[in-house]
């Protein structure tokens, strides 16, 4: 009777052990497992990233930190975990890094993960434009710096509340012809990184909304030429650049898949062609990882 159940102990410690080596993001909890997962499987460097989190029963908010900045969970609507939209700043390192998660509800929990982080290679492209846009005269430079303090008004205030459903789609009926993380030499000079997704599509042709939220500017900057932003909420917007005509103004709220605007070649553009560019809490993330999001239901 003894031996057998000294068998029995030595099974479980085995089966447990077992467990954990396949799960490496299992975790248990008061005697209730809770798991991490995340899309992509594969992050790198400038990734946006979908995290779920399966907690204990009893749990009612779910809070995080990740890079610095503070991460709000919402409930799954089967109310068997948590998911948040995140990103992954371009200049990081590959490694490691700390994703801290905080519960509340009936008692407390605490979950503190490694995530793996791999390297990303981007091309390099020479680009030949105007040299008003390399080389600005004095005029052109005060003009560059109004635009500038525009920007950083419109990305220092978002929603607290999600205003985004659902999956993400494409702004235009088109192929990406320009991929994120490129550096480019503009006129022979590096000077600056292509942080969006451009689009091979003629001029005048419909831009659509990327996702339900709030335009907050739709107004001609210097560089970025007709340019629509959007609030997702939660530090999440969508960016609409070389725009020709818009359909709609700050204030207006917008539905996945509603135009918002005609492309075009203003700014600084080699030709007709949209740019869109999607930023987190001041991260600009590859459009085209958010679009392949699959998002829980």
């Amino acid at each position: 009777m003894r031996e057998m159940l000294e068998k029995r102990v030595i099974y479980s410690g085995l089966a447990v052990f077992l467990l954990a080596s396949a799960c490496p993001m299992l975790a248990v909890h008061g005697g209730v497992a809770s798991s991490l997962t995340w899309q992509p499987n594969k992050l790198v460097r400038g990734s946006a990233v979908l995290f779920q989190v399966r907690t204990p029963v009893g749990v009612r908010e779910l809070s995080g930190k990740w890079f610095g900045r503070d991460l709000k969970f919402y409930p799954l609507k089967n109310h068997r975990g948590f998911y948040a939209l995140a990103g992954i700043p371009v200049e990081t390192a590959a490694g490691t890094y700390d994703l801290e998660l905080n519960g509340r509800g009936a008692g407390t929990f605490h979950l503190l993960k490694k995530v793996p982080v791999g390297p990303a290679r981007y091309p390099r492209v020479a680009i030949t434009v105007a040299k008003q846009f390399t080389e600005p005269d004095p005029e052109q430079l005060k003009q560059i710096a109004s635009d500038k303090q525009v920007k950083q008004d419109v990305f220092s205030k978002t929603t607290e509340a999600q205003l985004w459903s659902g999956d993400f789609q494409a702004p235009a009926e088109a192929p990406a012809s320009g991929v994120f993380g490129t550096e480019r030499v503009f006129n022979g000079k590096v000077q600056s990184r292509h942080l969006g997704l451009d689009y091979a599509v003629p001029s005048a042709t419909p831009v659509r909304a990327i996702n339900d939220g709030r335009v907050v500017l739709a107004q001609h900057l210097y560089f970025e030429g007709g340019f629509i932003v959007i609030d997702h909420g939660l530090g999440l917007m969508s960016l609409y650049l070389h725009l020709s005509d818009f359909k709609v103004k700050p204030g207006d709220n917008v539905v996945t898949g509603q135009v918002i605007a005609t492309s075009g070649g203003s700014g600084r553009a080699t030709g007709p062609h949209l740019h869109l560019a999607v930023r987190w809490q001041g991260i600009y993330v590859d459009p085209a990882v958010v679009l392949r999001l699959q998002m829980p239901n």
